[in-house]
C-alpha cells in the first residue's frame, strides 16, 4: 500500500481541482486513514507526503482545510503523539501543517485546535531546534490575523513564561527563527504593553533595520515571505508606519528590496510587490516610492524598455521601474500574479493627488506600448480561464491608462493605433462579471480619447450601440460597487441620446438582474433558517470516518429510494431533501433568468434590420472615403516627388559641407605643426638660458679662488715682513713691491671678470624680456610664426657667439 501511494503521488499534481468525484472520494479515504489511531505509522508517513504532495497551489491547500478537515486530521495526529514530539511523523505533520495554514485563518473552535496550540507552546519552550522552528512558523501561520486564536493563547495561565521563551529567541542566530518570533510577537502584543515596549520608537528602526536586511539576505524564500507579511502586519499599525515614514534608510533599503525582482523567482517577486503595495497605502510613503521606483534610467536602458520584445535585463543596475515592467511581459511560470499586482502597484503610485515629475513621464512614455500590447483582442477558444485572467488584465490596464490621462493627456496624443485594440477588445462576448469590468473600463478609455484620437468619437458611438454592451451594463448599474455604478451611468448619459441605443433591452436585463437577485435573497435566507437547526448529537468518541460513512449510507437510502416512510423520524434525511429542494428551487430561478434572457435576445432579434441598413450606409460611406482617400494618396504622390527634389538640393549641401570639412581639417594639421615649431624654439631657448647661467657660476667661483688667494699674500707678507732679519729688509722690500705688482694684475683680471659677470647678467635680463616679447608675438599672430622663429635664431646665433668670445676675452 505504502508503495501504491508513492507511485500515485507521481501522478496525482492538480488532480483535486479537477472536480474528479473518485479523485474526491480516494483524497476523503486516505484522510480517514491518517485520522484512525491503529493505522501504521509509516503508511500515515506515506500518506501525509502524498496530501503534501497534492497541495502545491493555494486553491488545493483551501480545498484540504475547508473541504476535508486535514487541518484538525492532522492536529489531532500530532495530539496523538504529544508524549513523544521528537517521533519523524509529528515533525511531518508540523510541516505539513505549516504548508496549510499559510494565509489561511484557523478558528479556535475547530477540532484538536487547543491541544494544537498547548503542544506547541510547550515544545518552543523546549531545547531542540528540530522542533522549534516548525513549531514557530506554524504559530506564526496560527496567530497571524486571527483574534480568536489571539485570544485563546492570552488566556493561558504559561503565556507570560511563554512571551520571555519569545523574547530570548530574538537573539537567535537563526533568521528564520527570529522572524517566526517578531511575526508572533507582532500578532499577539503589538496593542499590549509588551508590544509597546519592543515596538516603542527606540527600537522600531532596529527593527526596521533587522526586517529589511533579512528580506534582502535573507536565508531563503520562506524567510523572506514571513519577513515580508511581518513588515506588512506592522504598517497596519498607523504609529508604526509614521515611525517608517521617518526611517532615514527608506529609500536605500526599498531600493534593495525592488532588486529582488531582476530575479526570475515569481514567489520572491510576489511577496516584494505585496509589501510595496502595503506601503502605497501609507500616505507619508508614496512620495518616496515614487521617487525610487520612476528613477530615471540610463539612455540605453530606457531605449530598450520602449521595446517589448527585445527584453528589459539590464543587469544589476536596472532601474527600478524596468524590473517592474519586466514581470508585465515575463513569461516565467507564475508571472500571472506578479503582473496584476505590479498594475496595481502602478496605479497606486499614479493616483490623481501626486504631482507629476519629468521622470514619471520618462517613466509613462516607455510603459504606453507595453500597456497597450495588452488590449489586443484574444482568441475565444482558448478558453474561460484564459479570457478571465486576459479581462482582468484588461480591467487593471484601463484603470493605469485612465490615471495616465488624468495626469496629463500629451502622452497619449500620439497613440494613433489605440483606437483598433480598443475596437477589437470590445468585440469579446462579455457574459461575465470580470468581462463586463473591463469592456466598461474601455469604453471609459475611449470615452476619454475620443477628442484625442482620430475617429475615436465615431467608434465610441458605434460601440454604445451594439446591442451586447447591454449585459455589462446591466450588471454595472445594479451593482453593489459604487465606481461600477457610477461608471455605468456616465456612459448611459453618452448612449441614451443616441438613435440606436437598445434602452429596451437594458430594461429587460436590469429587471431579470433585479429578480434573480430577490430570488437569491430569499433562498439564502432559507438557507441561513436550515442552518440555524442544531446538528444531532454523536457521541463524542466516534472519529470522522464514522460520521462520514452515517452521511454516506444516508445517501445511498435517498438514492435507491429506500425507506421513505422513515423521513419524517430520520432528520438526516429531512434535512438533505430540503437541501435538494432549495437547489431545485434555485435551478428554476435560473432557468426563469435564462428565459429572460432569451426574450431579450428575441428582441434583440427585432433590431437586426435596423442594424444592417445601418451597415449598408456605413457601406456607402466608407466606399466615398475611399474615393477621398485615392484623391489624397495622390496629392502624396506630389508631395513625394517635391521633397525628393529638395531631398537633393540637400544631398548637394551635404557634399560642399563635406569639402569645407576636409579645408579645415588641412588647416588644422597646418597650425598643429606651427605649435610643434614653436615647442622646439622654446625647448632651444631654455637650454641657453640654462648654459648662461652655469657659465654665471664658474665666473663666480673663479672670483671667490682670487680673493682667497690675495688674502694668502697680504697674511704672507706680514709674516715675512715681522720675521725678516735686518739684513734682508731690503730683498724683502723688493719681493713685497713685485708681491704688489702681482696683486696689482690679480685686481685687474679679477675686475674684469667681475665685469664680464655683470656683462652676462645684463645678456641674460635681455634674453628673458625677449622670450616674454616672442611668447605675446606668438599668441596675437600665428601667421608671422616663420618670421619670428627666423628671428629667434638669428638673435640666438648672434647672442651665442658674442658671449663666447666675451668669456674668452675675460679668461
Amino acid at each position: 500500500l505504502n508503495r501504491t501511494i508513492e507511485v500515485w503521488g507521481l501522478k496525482c499534481e492538480q488532480l483535486l481541482t479537477s472536480g474528479s468525484a473518485l479523485t474526491s472520494e480516494c483524497v476523503s479515504m486516505l484522510v480517514e486513514l491518517t485520522a484512525d489511531p491503529h493505522t501504521e505509522p509509516s503508511l500515515k508517513s506515506s500518506i501525509i507526503s502524498l496530501l503534501a504532495q497534492l497541495a502545491s497551489d493555494d486553491s488545493t491547500r483551501e480545498l484540504l482545510h475547508s473541504s476535508y478537515n486535514l487541518t484538525s486530521t492532522l492536529a489531532a495526529v500530532i495530539h496523538c503523539y504529544s508524549s513523544t514530539p521528537g517521533e519523524p511523523l509529528v515533525l511531518q505533520c508540523l510541516q505539513v501543517l505549516q504548508k496549510l495554514t499559510y494565509n489561511t485563518r484557523v478558528f479556535q473552535s475547530t477540532s484538536c485546535i487547543h491541544q494544537l496550540l498547548e503542544f506547541l507552546m510547550t515544545s518552543v519552550q523546549s531545547l531542540s531546534d528540530d522542533i522549534i522552528l516548525p513549531c514557530l512558523g506554524l504559530l506564526a501561520n496560527l496567530c497571524r490575523d486571527n483574534p480568536s486564536v489571539q485570544t485563546h493563547i492570552k488566556s493561558l495561565d504559561n503565556v507570560k513564561p511563554f512571551y520571555r521563551t519569545l523574547i530570548n529567541f530574538l537573539a537567535h542566530n537563526s533568521l528564520t527563527v527570529v522572524v517566526f518570533t517578531l511575526s508572533i510577537l507582532a500578532s499577539l502584543t503589538l496593542n499590549e504593553k509588551v508590544g509597546e515596549k519592543l515596538f516603542d520608537a527606540k527600537n522600531i528602526h532596529q527593527t526596521f533595520q533587522l526586517v529589511f536586511n533579512i528580506i534582502v539576505n535573507g536565508d531563503g524564500t520562506l524567510t523572506r515571505k514571513y519577513a515580508v507579511d511581518l513588515l506588512v502586519d506592522l504598517l497596519k499599525n498607523p504609529k508604526i508606519a509614521e515611525h517608517l515614514t521617518r526611517y532615514q534608510h527608506f529609500s536605500a533599503c526599498v531600493t534593495q528590496v525592488l532588486g529582488l525582482l531582476h530575479s526570475k523567482d515569481a514567489d520572491s517577486a510576489a511577496k516584494v510587490l505585496e509589501l510595496v503595495l502595503a506601503m502605497c497605502c501609507v500616505s507619508g510613503l508614496r512620495s518616496q516610492l515614487c521617487d525610487v521606483v520612476f528613477r530615471p534610467a540610463a539612455p540605453k536602458l530606457r531605449a530598450a524598455g520602449r521595446r517589448q520584445g527585445g527584453g528589459l535585463d539590464g543587469g544589476p543596475r536596472t532601474e527600478c521601474g524596468l524590473a517592474l515592467v519586466q514581470w508585465l511581459t515575463s513569461p516565467v511560470e507564475g508571472a500571472e500574479s506578479c503582473s496584476l499586482q505590479v498594475l496595481r502597484l502602478l496605479n497606486k503610485l499614479l493616483e490623481v493627488g501626486q504631482v507629476v515629475s519629468e521622470c514619471t513621464l520618462s517613466f509613462v512614455e516607455m510603459l504606453l506600448p507595453v500597456l497597450l500590447g495588452f488590449l489586443k483582442a484574444l482568441d475565444p477558444t482558448r478558453g474561460e480561464a484564459v479570457l478571465r485572467k486576459h479581462c482582468q488584465r484588461v480591467t487593471h490596464v484601463t484603470n493605469l491608462l485612465l490615471n495616465i490621462l488624468l495626469k496629463d493627456l500629451r502622452v497619449c496624443r500620439s497613440e494613433v493605433h489605440l483606437e483598433n485594440m480598443l475596437t477589437e477588445q470590445t468585440q469579446e462576448e462579455c457574459l461575465t462579471a470580470v468581462c463586463a469590468d473591463a469592456l466598461l473600463k474601455t469604453l471609459e478609455l475611449m470615452s476619454k480619447l475620443r477628442q484625442q484620437v482620430k475617429d475615436m468619437e465615431t467608434s465610441f458611438y458605434r460601440m454604445l450601440q451594439d446591442q451586447r454592451v447591454v449585459t455589462p451594463l446591466s450588471l454595472a448599474l445594479t451593482s453593489h460597487h459604487r465606481e461600477h455604478v457610477q461608471t455605468a451611468l456616465a456612459l448611459l448619459l453618452e448612449a441614451t441620446p443616441l438613435p440606436d441605443f437598445p434602452s429596451l433591452m437594458l430594461g429587460e436585463s436590469i429587471a431579470a438582474h433585479n429578480a434573480y437577485r430577490h430570488r437569491e435573497a430569499e433562498l439564502s435566507v432559507k438557507r441561513l433558517a436550515v442552518q440555524e437547526v442544531p446538528p444531532p448529537r454523536v457521541n463524542s468518541s466516534m472519529d470522522s470516518s464514522s460520521s462520514s460513512r452515517t452521511v454516506s449510507s444516508l445517501a445511498e437510502k435517498i438514492q435507491s429510494g429506500l425507506e421513505l416512510q422513515e423521513q419524517t423520524k430520520d432528520s438526516h434525511v429531512s434535512d438533505i431533501i430540503e437541501v435538494y429542494e432549495q437547489k431545485l428551487a434555485a435551478f428554476e430561478s435560473k432557468e426563469s433568468r435564462l428565459q429572460d434572457l432569451l426574450e431579450a435576445k428575441a428582441l434583440a432579434l427585432s433590431q437586426a434590420d435596423r442594424l444592417i441598413a445601418q451597415y449598408r450606409l456605413q457601406r456607402a460611406q466608407a466606399e466615398a472615403e475611399a474615393w477621398k482617400l485615392a484623391s489624397l494618396l495622390k496629392d502624396a504622390e506630389r508631395r513625394r516627388e517635391d521633397l525628393q527634389g529638395k531631398l537633393s538640393c540637400q544631398v548637394l549641401e551635404v557634399e560642399r559641407s563635406k569639402a569645407d570639412m576636409g579645408e579645415l581639417l588641412q588647416h588644422n594639421s597646418r597650425l598643429q605643426r606651427d605649435s610643434e615649431e614653436h615647442q622646439a624654439l622654446k625647448g632651444a631657448y631654455n637650454a641657453l638660458l640654462n648654459r648662461s647661467a652655469r657659465l654665471l657660476k664658474e665666473l663666480q667661483t673663479a672670483h671667490v679662488l682670487l680673493t682667497k688667494q690675495s688674502d694668502t699674500l697680504k697674511k704672507t707678507h706680514d709674516a715675512l715682513h715681522l720675521q725678516a732679519e735686518e739684513e734682508k729688509v731690503k730683498e724683502k722690500e723688493t719681493e713685497r713691491r713685485n708681491l704688489e705688482e702681482t696683486l696689482d694684475i690679480v685686481r685687474k683680471e679679477l675686475n674684469k671678470t667681475e665685469q664680464a659677470r655683470k656683462d652676462v647678467s645684463i645678456k641674460a635680463s635681455s634674453l628673458e624680456l625677449q622670450k616674454s616679447q616672442l611668447e605675446s608675438k606668438l599668441k596675437l599672430k600665428e601667421e608671422e610664426l616663420n618670421k619670428h622663429s627666423a628671428m629667434i635664431a638669428m638673435i640666438h646665433s648672434l647672442s651665442s657667439g658674442k658671449m663666447k668670445s666675451d668669456v674668452n676675452l675675460s679668461l
